[in-house]
């Protein structure tokens, strides 16, 4: 094991890990990986998941429909276009659900337990979470407020809205972002990982192709969008990679999309429209500015981690291992 030093990350013992299923000594993304590569299995388990991105916001948006439709409003998910309280909460919750799901399908496809999804030590740290939430949320919050000075149209909202989305906001989105995550930084990302025969290919393979596809599924026509999007997307993965798991992709996610949706709601932006378009011309070269914040934040991570490496699962010999964590 190298050493660290004070300028590093900061090395804490992890608990006994005794889970047999969860192979010792292997980066994050090589945790499914087996003597076969299995790719008919990925392939299902990436299906299963895009499915889940599509029939979980179905369901729970049909299920609350009615509720909206007796108020007088009409939601977007039965042809409407008000964009209520109700509809967001229930956007949200449906995302969430991703956290199961995406651990129950692997779990089931590859019958490894459920909690390694959160890490290499299958547990989710929140001493990492809580270091990188003060190091990085401030800073990563001020840039991507910056989007909102951005012109957009305005829609009269009634104080009772107005309310109702600022708190299904904060308190769901960033469950929202951590089921995307989950998703596709989590399985996605380890399924394409599991592909190759080597750790180096499986890492440029499972950051590649999990972003691409990411930023494919946005549909986006953008360019400037779409760059946005794929930078955003490669940084959290290969975080994911060094780190050996989704914390600080989990804040960096949570934080944009709460600033977003909090900034929107706040100075009565039409929601429902600016969601849904991401068409060619509504990107702006300001986007630039939340990419070059996150290429920093991602080399700053792999700064810290030069000593060690990615992170790895906790050897089966030993039963410990020593992680980095940020510097106090």
């Amino acid at each position: 094991m190298n050493t660290v030093t004070t300028h590093s990350w900061l090395l804490m013992p992890a608990p006994p890990h005794n889970d047999r299923a969860v192979p010792s000594a292997v980066a994050y993304h090589r945790i499914l990986a087996g003597e076969k590569r299995r790719i008919g299995r990925g392939i299902l388990a990436v299906v299963l998941l895009l499915a889940g991105f599509v029939i979980f916001p179905t369901a729970v948006g049909r299920a609350l429909a009615p509720i909206d439709q007796r108020m007088g409003d009409t939601p977007p998910i039965i042809g409407g276009d008000d964009y209520t309280p109700l509809f967001h909460a229930g956007s949200m919750i449906s995302l969430a659900l991703l956290i199961p799901w995406s651990m129950l399908i692997q779990r089931w496809l590859y019958g490894v337990p459920c909690a390694s999804l959160h890490s290499v030590t299958s547990r989710f740290r929140f001493d990492l979470f809580g270091k990188a939430l003060l190091v990085f949320g401030p800073l990563w919050a001020v840039v991507n407020l910056i989007g909102l000075l951005a012109p957009s149209a305005e829609v009269a909202w009634s104080r009772s809205d107005l309310i109702g989305m600022f708190v299904a906001t904060l308190l769901l989105t960033p469950l929202q972002t951590t089921g995307e995550e989950y998703g596709v930084r989590g399985l996605i990302f380890r399924v394409i990982g599991s592909w190759t025969r080597s750790s180096r290919a499986g890492v440029v393979a499972g950051v590649l192709v999990s972003s691409v596809l990411f930023t494919a599924v946005h549909g986006s026509t953008d360019l400037y969008i779409n760059v946005w999007y794929f930078v955003l997307w490669t940084c959290l993965a290969i975080i994911t990679w060094r780190t050996g798991g989704l914390e600080i992709a989990i804040i960096l996610h949570a934080i944009l999309n709460t600033d977003a949706l909090l900034g929107a709601s706040l100075l009565r932006v039409d929601l429902g429209a600016q969601l849904s378009d991401r068409s060619s011309g509504v990107g702006s070269p300001t986007l630039l500015l939340p990419a070059l914040a996150v290429i920093v934040i991602t080399a700053i991570t792999w700064w810290c981690t030069r000593k060690t490496g990615p992170v790895l699962s906790p050897p089966s010999s030993s039963g410990a291992r020593r992680e980095p964590f940020l510097i106090r």
